[in-house]
């Protein structure tokens, strides 16, 4: 019975779509983040570390996006460009790096102060857990990753970064 009752709530947290926080305040967003820990992604694989997301707003109202890390012969950066895809929310927003490939970027945990940050899609193939320090105290980390777990995302895929 035990087995079963696992297996159907396993089905069921896997069935629930994922939802973005309701609204960001992108000018609050806005800004430098630090990378604590994501999915291993193919295009992060020459990363050893000091991995941050810096945001910015282009004259159309689009979101500039400056990703950067450390590699093991220097440093690498990939420069993209987000839209917001959600009406008036914030927090559903498409991101490109090389046209015309788009790929969802959704905003699905929020610090309410804005001091920590999840990142997700809707497949839950993609996660990020963003601070804006280097360092998160683990009282916020928790709530940060509380956040993606209850979403239904497989927390022991997370990679943490290291941060200088």
């Amino acid at each position: 019975m035990t087995l079963t009752c696992v297996l159907l709530c396993l089905t069921v947290q896997a069935q629930t779509p994922v939802a973005s926080v309701p609204q960001v305040d992108l000018m609050r967003y806005l800004g430098k983040w630090f990378e604590i820990a994501s999915f291993p992604m193919f295009f992060q694989r020459k990363c050893t570390g000091n991995t941050t997301a810096e945001y910015g707003r282009n004259t159309d109202g689009s979101v500039a996006v400056t990703n950067r890390c450390d590699t093991a012969d220097g440093s690498t950066q990939a420069q993209g460009k987000a839209t917001v895809v959600d009406g008036t929310g914030n927090a559903q927003l498409k991101v490109s790096f090389f046209w015309p490939f788009r790929a969802d970027y959704w905003v699905i945990g929020l610090d309410p102060e804005y001091r920590w940050a999840v990142v997700g899609n809707p497949n839950r193939n993609y996660l990020w857990v963003l601070s804006r320090t280097p360092v998160l105290p683990p009282e916020l980390l928790d709530a940060a990753l509380l956040s993606a777990k209850t979403q239904g995302f497989d927390l022991s895929q997370l990679k943490y970064t290291r941060q200088n």
